[in-house]
């Protein structure tokens, strides 16, 4: 199976949120429930040469914090490891923004 940039699907803030819920409720109070980064970066690692996406790795940060790992995949599936690859991604809580479904 060859990468397209088309993958992943929308779901429903209803979905969403009954995932995100499941998550908190397995974790202690103010652990990471996500992490934000900023589209220009976004935009960045998506115009590097051959990318179709960008693939999330699960991390931990020096602080031993859960974050995501972020770097550009090919057709193939490949990761283009010798392009951009991010971190120092916003944590909430931390930079949650007001309560809404998927984070409260």
């Amino acid at each position: 199976m060859s990468f397209n940039g088309n993958e992943g699907d929308f779901i429903t803030l209803r979905e969403g949120s009954e995932m995100t819920k499941r998550y908190r409720n397995t974790i202690q109070p103010g652990e990471v429930i996500g992490v934000f980064m900023g589209k220009e970066k976004i935009k960045q690692m998506l115009n590097q040469n051959g990318s179709e996406g960008l693939r999330f790795y699960f991390a931990k940060n020096e602080l031993d914090k859960l974050t995501l790992v972020v770097v550009s995949a090919d057709s193939d599936q490949n990761d283009l490891t010798d392009g951009l690859i991010a971190d120092g991604l916003f944590p909430c809580p931390g930079g949650c923004g007001n309560s809404n479904d998927l984070n409260s």
